[in-house]
C-alpha cells in the first residue's frame, strides 16, 4: 500500500518539494505540493511548511515551479509546520492564501466545506475534514489520473496513523471525516508527511478499525476499574498504559489522543460512534 519513496512522486498534477523539518511527528518533514496542469503557467502551493528555513524552502518551491507564477497558496490545517512560512510564501508570490480559519488567510476569504476551485488550470473539492484538528481540510483532485488523488493534510499521513489535537480534534469528528474520504473510492492519497498510498478507501478503512481497536482497549481498561473511580480515570494514567515509556512531546501527543478517546466513550457510553462497546 505505501510507495517505496519517502515522498509522493510526481502525479499528472501534483508535484512534491518536501521541507527540511524531519521529526519524529513530521517524519521526513512536511510535504508541500505545487498543483499545476501540464499546460498551465500558474501552480497552486499547498501547506508553505515550517517558518524555519522558509527562505530556503521558498527556493526550492520556486525551482520546481520552473518559471510559473505561484496563483493561489492553501492551507490544510494551522499546525506551525504546515502554516510557519506562510507570510515568507505571500510576500514573495503576492498569490491570495485561502484555508479553513480565517486567521490564515491572506486577501482571500476562508475555504468552505464543498466548495469547488479552478486554479492553475485544476479542479480542486475542498473536503471539512475535522478531528485532527476542526480546521483541517482535505483537497480532492478528481482530475488527477484514473481514480483521482486527495492531498490529505495531517487527517491521513503516509507512515503510521495520526494524532487526534484534543480538546480542538475530537474522535467523532475524525470517524465522520474518515467516512468522508473513504466515500473518494480509490483516489491516490497524497499526505502532508510521508509516502503515497492507494486507495484513499482502503486507508481509512484501516484507520477507522484502528481507531475502532484503541476504543476497545480503552474500554477495557475503564471496565477493569472498580465503577466508583471509572470517572476518575485521565488520560494521562491511560496513556502510561497504553503507550508505556513514552516522554516529552511524543506523551504529550499520546495523552491527547488518549483524552480524544477517554471523552468520545464518555460522551456516548451506550454505544459510542461506529459500535464502540460501552464504556
Amino acid at each position: 500500500m505505501t510507495s517505496a519513496a519517502s515522498t509522493p512522486e510526481p502525479t499528472d498534477l501534483t508535484r512534491c518539494v518536501l521541507a527540511d523539518n524531519p521529526s519524529g511527528m513530521t517524519l521526513a518533514g512536511t510535504n508541500t505540493y505545487l498543483l499545476s496542469a501540464l499546460e498551465s503557467g500558474t501552480v497552486t502551493v499547498v501547506d508553505p511548511g515550517p517558518v524555519e528555513d522558509s527562505e530556503r524552502h521558498w527556493d526550492a518551491v520556486q525551482e520546481a515551479a520552473a518559471g510559473r507564477r505561484v496563483e493561489l497558496i492553501l492551507v490544510t490545517h494551522h499546525h506551525g509546520d504546515h502554516t510557519g512560512a506562510v507570510d515568507v510564501f505571500h510576500e514573495r508570490s503576492g498569490a491570495p492564501v485561502r484555508a479553513h480559519s480565517p486567521e490564515w488567510c491572506r486577501q482571500a476569504e476562508p475555504l468552505s466545506p464543498g466548495e469547488q476551485i479552478e486554479a492553475a488550470g485544476v479542479r480542486v473539492q475542498v473536503l471539512h475534514t475535522p478531528g485532527h484538528t476542526s480546521d483541517s481540510v482535505c483537497f480532492h483532485l478528481p482530475d488527477d489520473g484514473p481514480a483521482g488523488s486527495v492531498l490529505t493534510g495531517d487527517t491521513i499521513l503516509g507512515q503510521g496513523t495520526t494524532m487526534l489535537d484534543h480538546p480542538d480534534g475530537t474522535l467523532a469528528d475524525y470517524l465522520d471525516s474518515l467516512d468522508r474520504l473513504e466515500a473518494l473510492g480509490q483516489a491516490l492519497v497524497l499526505p502532508a508527511h510521508g509516502p503515497a498510498l492507494d486507495s484513499v478507501a482502503q486507508v481509512a478503512a484501516h484507520y477507522r478499525a484502528h481507531r475502532q481497536e484503541r476504543l476497545e482497549q480503552v474500554s477495557a481498561l475503564l471496565q477493569s476499574r472498580p465503577e466508583a473511580e471509572r470517572n476518575a480515570v485521565t488520560a494521562e494514567e491511560l496513556a502510561a498504559e497504553v503507550y508505556p515509556g513514552l516522554s516529552g512531546t511524543v506523551q504529550r501527543v499520546a495523552t491527547q489522543t488518549m483524552a480524544a478517546h477517554l471523552r468520545h466513550l464518555r460522551e456516548a457510553p451506550a454505544t459510542g460512534h461506529s459500535g464502540a462497546p460501552s464504556a
